[in-house]
């Protein structure tokens, strides 16, 4: 029996991926996950950094420079087609487009064809390593994973269209352990072949305000009032913005090109945030409401998938002004008139056993105890039923009768309605095209991937966080040699810089990287208290990145990487302030 061939792409499967779910988890995958895929598969990682997967999987590593993964995929699908290992009868039968794909990686649509040599030029990936992996896939049962990182680059979506092309091109789409995926390994709750009931949840309601924005495109928002942007095949205006009410939320970590956000909030005539810390988020506010912790209030908590629901019971009363985000809401709704219609008549508690007592009583809910005798045990088990997704099985064995959700019915390798929005950068099949030029001087391509010791930029001043600093500051990794031409070595402290922005970095060597890439984590909290220094001294990566979409069609993030340049601080080095509370409450 042949064995499997999983082929992933960036943070494919490393550990801490699989300890983070929305809602929290009660298990944990471990080391028991990674010695049954070796045992009847073989790993093969694309990516700039060889420990993207875990060792216990014995991974082949192939590098791939950053945003080159749609061309790698495209030769792949050149070696299929020109070595007859596509699969003609699948494509025929369950998609539509193959022959416009086909053309493209042969070159007769006018462009360059696709071969391995092609792709080596752009990626590093050897073309005979590209060639003999195109083999080996069409040999066996392969399944096709993309993680969600890439997609978070410049034109990332379309290594996500080029990776369910190939696997259309392999012909296994629907057959059990083969085809496409894109997330396996990116998520504790995915992949994990079990579902779950229906969770309790708060009721939602609907918004009776139409307006909306892509969430990355929060600067152009505000720095652009009235002006559109094409979205989706249709158009987004931007209304005139005079206050901004965040809550759940810290774009001062998460948002790319931060001396531009910074430009942008100046704009507003307010900025309120509800913060259980003194973030970045806040210190940039005109009215901070403090928010209770998980610490100090009740919850309920399960993710997909979950095999239990616990009560979560706060440890303290909340502490000092702090207050629970319901309570904080319930008093706004009062100046508002509108009061009773928001809290119904109760208090979070109640809301608790509410939201409780209706999930128990919905059809489809497990047997559950009263709300009381939930919350006295705290918990109550979820069965965990084998997960089926018939969706592509069904497809696959008869498309006429179980259609796609596509104008089709089918896999569109081609999508005629993309075609049509006639964007200057996404075309209706997957294209690479080369990132934005910048200057020669910023020679190094940065990855800025998630942390492994904290959960984004959460509790950046705790042990854990700070465990990993070097003088105090964010790392940046780089190859030995990069390091060498450089005249820097471990430990010494980096001024990194690209055309956004500057920040300070304590050097780390790793000789898992391609000779040309540095590697960062987000999270570290944004400090602009030196700027005669660096627009950070703390080391938070998006004040290096671009605030530039995707592209046109999604107008999504393309914070993952950055072109820059990196050479030795030895100037003033000022201290980190990030985690100082403001002097009147210090």
């Amino acid at each position: 029996m042949t064995r499997g061939l999983a082929l992933l792409r960036s943070a494919g499967l490393r550990r801490s991926n699989t300890w983070v779910v929305p809602g929290g988890h009660s298990r944990h995958l471990g080391s028991d996950l990674a010695r049954a895929a070796a045992r009847t598969t073989e790993v093969v990682s694309l990516s700039a950094w060889r420990d993207d997967a875990w060792d216990e999987l014995g991974a082949e590593w192939v590098g791939v420079l950053p945003g080159t993964d749609t061309a790698v995929i495209l030769a792949l699908i050149h070696v299929l087609v020109v070595e007859g290992l596509a699969d003609d009868e699948f494509l025929a039968r369950c998609a539509v487009g193959a022959d416009v794909v086909r053309a493209h990686v042969l070159g007769r649509d006018g462009g360059t064809p696709k071969t391995p040599e092609w792709a080596e030029r752009i990626s590093r990936a050897p073309a005979p390593v590209i060639r003999d992996l195109a083999r080996r896939m069409a040999r066996g049962r392969t399944l096709v994973n993309v993680a969600y990182a890439v997609q978070r680059g410049e034109r990332g979506e379309q290594a996500v269209f080029a990776a369910l092309t190939l696997a259309a091109f392999l012909g296994q789409i629907g057959s059990p352990g083969g085809g496409f995926a894109h997330g396996f390994g990116s998520m504790g709750d995915y992949g994990v072949g079990v579902a779950g009931p229906p969770l309790p949840t708060f009721p939602q309601g609907s918004n009776p305000v139409p307006d909306f924005i892509p969430c990355a495109r929060i600067s152009d928002l505000l720095l652009d009032p009235g002006a559109t942007i094409p979205y989706d095949g249709g158009v987004v205006r931007f209304p005139d913005t005079r206050l901004v009410y965040w809550a759940g939320g810290n774009p001062f970590h998460h948002h790319q090109d931060l001396k531009r956000l910074r430009r942008a909030m100046s704009t507003v005539d307010t900025l309120v945030v509800n913060e259980t810390h003194w973030t970045a988020t806040a210190r940039h506010a005109d009215v901070v409401l403090p928010a209770a912790s998980s610490l100090e209030r009740d919850d309920l908590a399960a993710g997909a998938g979950d095999r239990r629901l616990r009560a979560v019971r706060r440890v303290l009363e909340p502490v000092g002004q702090a207050r629970e985000e319901f309570w904080i809401y319930a008093r706004l709704a009062e100046r508002l008139g509108a009061g009773e219609a928001f809290t119904e008549g109760l208090d979070s508690r109640g809301w608790l056993e509410r939201i409780y007592e209706r999930w128990r009583a919905a059809p489809g809910s497990p047997p559950a105890p009263p709300f009381d005798r939930f919350w006295r045990d705290g918990g109550v088990d979820l069965p965990a039923e084998p997960y089926r997704d018939a969706v592509f099985t069904d497809f696959r064995a008869d498309p006429e009768r179980f259609p796609l959700d596509t104008p089709s019915g089918k896999l569109e390798l081609f999508s005629a309605a993309i075609a049509g929005f006639a964007l200057p950068d996404v075309a209706g099949h997957a294209v690479w095209r080369a990132m934005s030029p910048v200057a020669a001087e910023f020679d190094l391509r940065l990855l800025c991937n998630q942390p492994t010791h904290r959960l984004h930029s959460q509790l950046d001043a705790g042990a854990a966080s700070r465990s990993t600093k070097i003088a105090g500051r964010e790392p940046v990794r780089l190859n030995p040699a990069d390091a060498r031409a450089r005249g820097l070595r471990a430990g010494d402290v980096a001024l990194v810089r690209s055309p956004q922005g500057s920040l300070l970095a304590g050097v780390a060597l790793d000789d898992g990287l391609l000779p040309g890439v540095a590697r960062m984590h987000t999270g570290a909290w944004y400090d602009p208290s030196a700027p005669h220094v660096a627009d950070c001294v703390a080391g938070n990566v998006n004040v290096l990145t671009r605030d530039a979409p995707t592209s046109t069609l999604t107008q999504a993030t393309s914070g993952a990487h950055v072109l820059v340049a990196i050479t030795r601080h030895d100037g003033e080095l000022p201290p980190v302030r990030a985690h100082e509370p403001p002097p009147s409450l210090g």
